[in-house]
């Protein structure tokens, strides 16, 4: 999910700056694989919606278990079809979290309905099942937990509250590739899910695109034939009409060959990719959790199911926050803010009526946090300095 970034000024990415993403080492590593296929694409001169697409589709379902993986443009978009194609249309509302990615939400709207917003979980950021159960209305069609940074949201009970209620479980999945709940893919515990592939999650790209996962043989028919602008495999008949799908036409929302050729590339590494993300919160955490100042390090909920966690990014909860990503912007290291402005407060939702101090976990989080330089590239010695840096600006501020 986007944030708001704060880079390194420019020429501060000196031996002595770390940047807050980077994959230069990676496609060097990568690049025969890369340069193969994406040759294949060059070569066949199908560049959209063609042969490697399909390839990525069948090893992402491969992957996650997903009997169906749907290959579109972007993240958002994987949101906004994956919502119509389960049924969510205009007078309809769906529980998002207050803290999470604005598309979440926006996609919610996009599709028509109206956004219904939770609190949520102070360890693992995910929503809250009891603000859920709050915010449950005769008008609820869905709830849309998303898994944020390290771990899924409490799905068990979540399940719970929506099956006593009628309501369709879908999943914001799209940082989660890895992740499983009791042995089950993130995006495959209700309807669907969706994958993002922005080039800084787990496994990116180098531009957009996105996926939509679901064992439902009715979401991925309709998911298949909306972004495509309503046909359905190479007809001409647009068949995604006003009076159906959710209300509304098709789009374009194909997924770009060159994208899927660095996937699939990239895909081979995802696995050593996810251990050594592990590999560099563990040695963060260990760098960090007694530094004062420090309120809160990244730590994996134990569930009465087994888990499996994936950290995407490291983001921490520190006092002074903004003083401290200026203290580290001084020093060339980037970070970014997950997020600064709590979506029941953004502008955008200003006519829900929500107020300051409805969602106060979410509203924490947007002051106190802040996220990392975290990807495999990462060397040990450009965590250190990091961590050398935040305990720098605390134990200093104590003298």
């Amino acid at each position: 999910m986007n944030s708001v970034a704060t880079p390194a000024p420019a020429g501060a990415q000196t031996a002595a700056g770390v940047p807050f993403f980077s994959q230069a080492a990676t496609f060097e590593r990568l690049w025969p694989q890369i340069a193969a296929h994406t040759s294949d694409v060059l070569e066949r001169g199908k560049y959209s919606h063609g042969r490697k697409v399909l390839e990525l589709e069948r090893a992402i379902a491969e992957y996650t278990g997903a009997r169906h993986a749907i290959a579109v443009n972007n993240g958002t978009d994987a949101l906004v079809l994956l919502l119509r194609a389960a049924g969510v249309q205009r007078g309809d509302e769906v529980v998002v979290p207050a803290f999470t990615f604005a598309a979440t939400a926006t996609s919610v709207a996009l599709a028509g309905a109206t956004p219904v917003f939770a609190d949520v979980d102070p360890m693992t950021y995910a929503m809250d099942p009891a603000s859920f159960a709050r915010a449950v209305t005769e008008r609820t069609k869905a709830v849309m937990p998303a898994h944020l940074f390290t771990q899924l949201a409490d799905m068990d009970a979540i399940g719970e509250i929506a099956a006593a209620h009628g309501v369709t479980v879908l999943e914001d999945s799209a940082e989660s590739i890895g992740m499983r709940w009791n042995g089950k893919h993130a995006g495959l515990l209700g309807r669907g899910g969706v994958l993002s592939f922005f080039p800084t999650k787990t496994l990116g790209a180098i531009g957009d695109a996105g996926m939509i996962l679901t064992d439902d043989e009715e979401v991925a028919e309709r998911a298949g034939i909306l972004r495509h602008h309503g046909r359905m495999g190479k007809t001409i008949d647009h068949i995604a009409g006003i009076s159906n799908l959710s209300g509304a036409s098709g789009t374009n929302s194909k997924m770009d060959d060159i994208q899927a050729a660095v996937l699939l590339a990239k895909l081979t590494d995802l696995d050593r990719d996810i251990a050594r993300r592990a590999q560099l919160a563990e040695a963060y955490t260990e760098r960090l959790k007694d530094i004062p100042g420090v309120l809160r390090v990244p730590t994996v909920v134990e569930r009465a199911v087994p888990t499996t966690p994936v950290f995407y990014v490291y983001e921490i909860e520190v006092e002074r926050r903004d003083e401290l990503v200026a203290h580290l912007t001084a020093r060339g290291i980037g970070t970014e803010t997950y997020y600064p402005i709590p979506l029941h407060v953004q502008p955008c939702f200003a006519e829900l009526g929500y107020s300051e101090g409805d969602f106060p976990v979410a509203e924490a989080a947007c002051r106190n946090a802040v996220a990392l330089p975290f990807y495999p590239d990462l060397t040990e010695a450009q965590l250190d300095l990091v961590a050398d840096a935040v305990r720098d600006f605390f134990q200093g501020s104590q003298l």
